[in-house]
């Protein structure tokens, strides 16, 4: 199983907004702290925006933060809300033409192996993957 880069980029906006505190931080500087695409981190700054896990806050000085407390924000949560599905395998998803799915005995077991994956995330938060600004070598600018 492998993550989107939407869902991963989603973590690391999230991680660097808890390293800023309670200042304010930019997708710019989100963006070459991972040397990441901005207009990626676009998307995933609108995704977290109209969830409730940033807000934005517009002007001249404006910029975005943390919407909820990091200890608030469970990383399953934002990997539910960020991943198209959790299809790992053809009778996972809608549209099931799998001719051995009455028998098979493989998706009990990847069900099994979702839910593990799925209840080990709701055991950590933002809190526990937070990054520190000194995480952040030659980026001074949310210190």
């Amino acid at each position: 199983m492998r993550l989107t880069n939407f869902s991963d980029y989603t973590l690391r906006m999230l991680m660097f907004a808890a390293s800023a505190g309670d200042q304010l931080f930019t997708i710019e500087e989100t963006a070459r702290a991972f040397g990441v695409s901005k207009t990626h981190l676009n998307k995933v700054a609108n995704t977290l925006t109209r969830a409730g896990y940033l807000v934005a806050v517009r002007g001249r000085s404006g910029g975005l933060k943390l919407g909820r407390r990091p200890e608030d924000i469970r990383v399953g949560d934002v990997i539910r809300l960020t991943e198209p599905d959790f299809a790992l395998v053809e009778c996972f998803a809608t549209g099931n033409q799998c001719t051995i799915t009455r028998c098979c005995k493989l998706s009990t077991m990847l069900h099994d192996a979702l839910s593990s994956f799925q209840s080990t995330l709701d055991r950590y938060t933002l809190a526990d993957i937070a990054l520190k600004p000194t995480d952040f070598l030659g980026d001074t600018s949310h210190t």
